[in-house]
């Protein structure tokens, strides 16, 4: 593909990164955000000669396939010498000396990188660094977060590229920010951001610690129009031909005596399973454990699985047997999720496959697999199965918001033809409509945010 073949609002981004320093770009799935920074460093690495050295950090699929992909797929953009800092310490080391204008390195070696440099008293050689998918720089407590913002003085250009910004809350923001602006618009420290913008809405009584914020009245537009000179927000639906999109919940039921167990988990912290007592530590594992049983099973204190029901596995193989021979993506969280899966299905005459490797994922998209399995922890940045088919069913669902949206990108992102289904298997007057709700209003928020920011062009 040639320069030429960029879409109008792609050119509109790419001239934002030229003119400004420090950027965030909110594009969800499919608006190309890798060949927009590509072209912009392009532009400032041989055009205005702004640039001499580029960085980019991303998940490690991304980084491995991703990147190098996209930089051999646009013309323009074959200029540019890239080197993947992947793999053991020696690999990276050896990637790190080769003459490139791009190096690309996963979002878990950030520290190494640094320290690497440091150990060697070798001065940051990065005037530019491309963050992709910013949403992961979130914890400012994060040994990622810490390493970056150590050499963020040495920075002179910085792209956050995410589809999430805000995936848990506008607290997310002022991690993601600082790093963008050294803390110029959400201020240099994060306790006073939650006091300028946020109030206390859940207290642990007896330590007196605050586990939950809301924003203040009026705080989400004044976030918003803090940044948003240093943003731009789009759409995917507003700028290409979007398949449909369709969801649809399936509410199943417990019997009495399973529903037993589950309220008594939830009110006693504990539960009485064939003897053994399984127990939650505190509010957080509790949630999990719930979880676990809305889906049918649960782990003992050895990690051990103890059945309780099977009456999700029994909606989704009703869901396949009425897919009529069409391939199903199954979506799981908990490991003893997977294995009752695959051995349930296995007893009605189903074979299912994880999506895992390269030869999973391309037999997927050639029509091969009939029901591929995916943990939305695996399922994000950089993978396209779109080819391989349009039904996907949320077994258990996740907390995570940006998990959630990038499983569902998956199947429902450009170059799918077919109305996308997205199926979620619910337990009734369990947590499971707790944690779609929650995604539900984690939504509204972040699509606030968008919103504010959003890029003002006319295709």
């Amino acid at each position: 593909m040639e320069r030429s073949d960029l879409h109008e609002y792609q050119n509109y981004c790419v001239d934002f990164l030229r003119s400004t320093p420090e950027a965030m770009l909110i594009l969800e799935m499919g608006l190309g955000k890798s060949c927009i920074s590509l072209t912009a460093i392009l532009d400032l690495m041989f055009d205005s000669f702004e640039v001499s050295k580029v960085l980019v950090i991303a998940p490690l699929r991304v980084a491995k396939t991703v990147w190098p992909e996209e930089r051999d797929i646009w013309e323009h953009a074959r200029f540019l010498q890239m080197s993947v800092m992947t793999g053991s310490a020696k690999q990276r080391e050896a990637a790190l000396k080769v003459p490139a204008d791009v190096y690309v390195i996963n979002r878990e070696n950030v520290k190494w990188l640094v320290t690497y440099l440091e150990k060697h008293k070798i001065p940051w050689p990065f005037d530019m660094v491309v963050i992709d998918e910013l949403s992961s720089f979130k914890n400012h407590q994060s040994q990622r977060w810490k390493a970056l913002r150590k050499v963020r003085p040495y920075i002179k250009r910085i792209i956050g590229l995410t589809g999430t910004p805000a995936s848990n809350g506008l607290l997310d923001l002022w991690a993601e920010t600082y790093l963008i602006d050294n803390g110029k618009r959400l201020g240099k420290f994060i306790g006073r951001y939650r006091e300028a913008y946020f109030k206390p809405a859940g207290m642990n009584p007896y330590t007196g610690v605050v586990y939950n914020y809301v924003p203040l009245p009026g705080a989400e537009d004044a976030i918003y129009s803090r940044i948003s000179d240093i943003t731009v927000s789009m759409k995917a639906l507003d700028y290409l031909d979007m398949p449909a999109q369709v969801m649809v919940n399936h509410y199943v039921e417990m019997e009495p005596e399973e529903q037993k167990l589950y309220d008594a988990m939830k009110k006693e912290l504990l539960v009485e399973l064939n003897g053994e007592t399984i127990d939650a530590a505190n509010a957080a594992v509790l949630s999990g454990k719930l979880l676990q049983m809305a889906n049918g099973a649960i782990y003992n204190d050895e990690r051990q699985m103890r059945v309780i029901h099977d009456q999700k596995l029994q909606e989704l193989l009703g869901l396949i047997e009425q897919a009529n021979g069409q391939n199903v993506l199954v979506a799981y969280w908990f490991q003893h999720d997977h294995k009752r899966i695959r051995e349930y299905l296995e007893d009605q005459g189903f074979k299912s496959r994880d999506l895992k490797s390269d030869q999973d994922i391309a037999d997927w998209n050639a029509g091969k697999i009939q029901i591929g399995l995916i943990s939305p922890a695996s399922a994000g940045h950089g993978l396209n199965i779109q080819k391989g088919g349009h039904i996907l069913i949320w077994f258990s669902l996740v907390w995570s918001l940006e998990m959630y949206q990038q499983t569902n990108a998956r199947l429902w992102r450009q170059g799918q033809k077919e109305v996308v289904t997205i199926h979620h298997i619910l337990t009734r007057d369990t947590v499971d409509s707790d944690v779609l709700d929650a995604l539900k209003h984690k939504d509204t928020t972040q699509q606030n945010l968008i919103s504010a920011v959003k890029a003002n062009l006319t295709i």
